[in-house]
């Protein structure tokens, strides 16, 4: 039994997240956090809506509606669109809450004290056309270290070097296009993560269960010279920036704390509007002077998020000099790629997950995005993929096995577990295979390595089939019943088991055959034991059970869905 907390890179408030956002942070989170309570370990899964910044502001702009108004709005929406996906959530919650608020007003505080904030005059990107001054990612020019024409303010997407949006060559404004800007003097903090370089280090080298993908990341901001961050900006929507008695500190009217100091520090403060409402203690999940220090704490995220995690948000941390909760394992996903350019939310480009849920039921995007998880690289989307996958892997395997044997068992055994025969090569055959896959299966739920997990799952179902094949209890029911019993009382336990180990990937499906089949709540525990107890799973069902043939479980997808989905959307094998 161990207690981890689970915390997904928070999705950001302009919009319903896209089928990338959702493989690259939420939904394998909610599968990892589903094996986890299988496995019978205490979870806290924890997200929420990030809510501040220019973004949010230009979004509540554009739909003509107040900001606050705009994002209770889309909290809600983005809460529907991921309960539609199974996402299971102990709470979701808001970065504009107070709690967060709080918070981050606290850890500024404590973080001047320490010598880690200080207040600089800096220079600015102020667009006379928007009236507003720029934040770095709503400036844009040409890269001064490759030429590249469309280079952020922030970092240049050609080379990836990091910006400031004074170095641009012929800056504009993203918001209006216009290059009507000038470059003025601003007050901000600066989060002094200099300071912490050599800190970091030491913490990144002694992670463990880090992908290299996230310590490469981390890595290189660190080799390039870990730069002070302003951790303001002059925006009316956001969290203010106070002094200890709470008054606005002297000089920063119209500013607010920069959204990415503020939003990993929501995972705190939704934890604690998580325990307000169900009466329970959020110190012993973050803090190690009350009990966190037994806590595996696990983030996952996609790999844009992963400099903040491994270095700002640590600084953070590290720098108040308190006893809060570091992460442990820090999960990082590459890209969901469609059709050769990245999923944008800004751009409209992809399939997003409101549209998803209109397409085909939750169960089959999860498997799909978790079978292909951008793990060790790129992933790239086609409708043709999702085709095949669902057809292939749901339909024909997991679907067909279950078909076939419940329908049997309610036209040959009147819908009862049968009684009689004795187990047999088959039988051999099916627990061998199962005493080295279901350890294999969790080990790689442990190790978070989805692909893997996904691939021994199908694995774990393929051998149903060929279990089917071999014990072939329709050839025997005409001449010896016993034999046809025992494989019809096999294969209903294997579809239990299926069933159960389905649950953190298609939960909606592993529901419907664990229904059918009268499996009480108690018994889908991954339970499975050492090899002598994997052997007592294909036999578990009681005599006399009642039992049902499930609905069809899945349709497939045909060429004309492809089809239409492609001209609705894009895409299609020609544009690959």
């Amino acid at each position: 039994m161990a207690r981890i907390l689970i915390t997904s890179a928070l999705p950001y408030i302009n919009g319903v997240k896209h089928l990338g956002n959702l493989a690259g942070s939420m939904l394998p989170a909610d599968v990892y956090a589903r094996a986890m309570r299988l496995m019978g370990h205490e979870v806290l899964y924890i997200c929420a809506t990030d809510e501040h910044g220019t973004p949010a502001e230009l979004a509540a702009q554009a739909a003509n509606m107040p900001v606050a108004e705009y994002c209770e709005q889309m909290h809600a929406a983005q809460k529907e669109a991921g309960a539609h996906f199974g996402l299971s959530y102990d709470y979701f919650g808001r970065s504009s809450a107070a709690s967060t608020a709080k918070l981050t007003q606290h850890f500024a505080t404590v973080l001047e004290n320490n010598g880690l904030i200080e207040e600089r005059v800096s220079k600015q990107v102020y667009s006379n056309a928007d009236g507003r001054y720029l934040p770095d990612r709503y400036v844009e020019g040409t890269c001064p270290n490759c030429g590249f024409e469309k280079a952020r303010g922030d970092q240049c997407d050609n080379c990836g070097k990091l910006l400031d949006p004074v170095d641009l060559i012929n800056p504009y404004s993203s918001v209006s296009g216009s290059h009507d800007v000038e470059i003025r003097d601003t007050n901000h903090l600066y989060l002094l993560q200099s300071k912490m370089s050599d800190n970091l280090r030491n913490w990144v080298n002694e992670a463990t269960g880090w992908p290299p993908l996230a310590t490469s990341i981390a890595m290189k901001w660190l080799d390039e010279g870990l730069r002070d961050r302003s951790i303001t900006r002059d925006l009316d929507w956001g969290i203010p920036v106070v002094n200890a008695d709470g008054a606005v500190r002297e000089g920063f009217d119209g500013k607010v704390f920069y959204v990415w100091f503020d939003a990993p520090i929501a995972y705190i403060g939704a934890t604690q509007d998580w325990a307000a409402e169900n009466n329970s203690d959020w110190e012993r999940w973050w803090r190690t002077d009350k009990g966190a220090e037994d806590v595996q704490y696990v983030q996952f995220m996609g790999k844009d998020n992963v400099a903040f995690h491994t270095l700002s948000f640590p600084t953070t941390l590290k720098g108040s000099q308190e006893p809060w909760k570091l992460v442990d394992q820090l999960k990082a996903f590459n890209w969901v790629t469609w059709y050769g350019g990245k999923f944008s939310t800004s751009q409209g480009r992809g399939v997003f997950m409101d549209q998803a849920s209109e397409l085909a039921p939750g169960d089959y995007w999860r498997w799909y995005l978790m079978a292909n998880a951008p793990e060790g690289s790129d992933a790239a989307f086609t409708w043709e993929e999702f085709q095949s996958s669902i057809n292939s892997d749901l339909a024909n395997v997991l679907g067909n096995f279950v078909n076939r044997i419940t329908k049997y068992c309610v036209g040959k055994f009147d819908g009862k577990i049968p009684e009689g025969g004795a187990a047999g090569e088959a039988e051999a055959w099916i627990i061998a295979e199962l005493q080295t896959r279901l350890p294999q299966l969790i080990a790689y739920y442990e190790a978070r390595e989805f692909r893997k997990a996904m691939a021994e799952t199908r694995a774990i179902w393929a051998a149903g089939n060929e279990y089917l094949t071999k014990a072939a209890p329709w050839t025997h029911y005409k001449t010896d019943i016993e034999m046809a019993a025992i494989g019809v009382r096999t294969g209903l336990n294997l579809v239990v088991l299926f069933a159960i180990i389905a649950q953190p990937i298609i939960p909606d499906t592993a529901e419907k055959i664990l229904a059918a089949l009268n499996i009480p709540k108690e018994n889908r525990k991954w339970s499975f034991g050492d090899a002598n107890g994997i052997a007592e799973l294909i036999d578990a069902l009681p005599i006399g059970l009642e039992v049902a043939a499930p609905e069809l479980l899945f349709s497939k997808i045909e060429d004309d869905d492809v089809a239409a989905w492609a001209e609705r959307f894009g895409g299609g094998a020609d544009k690959v």
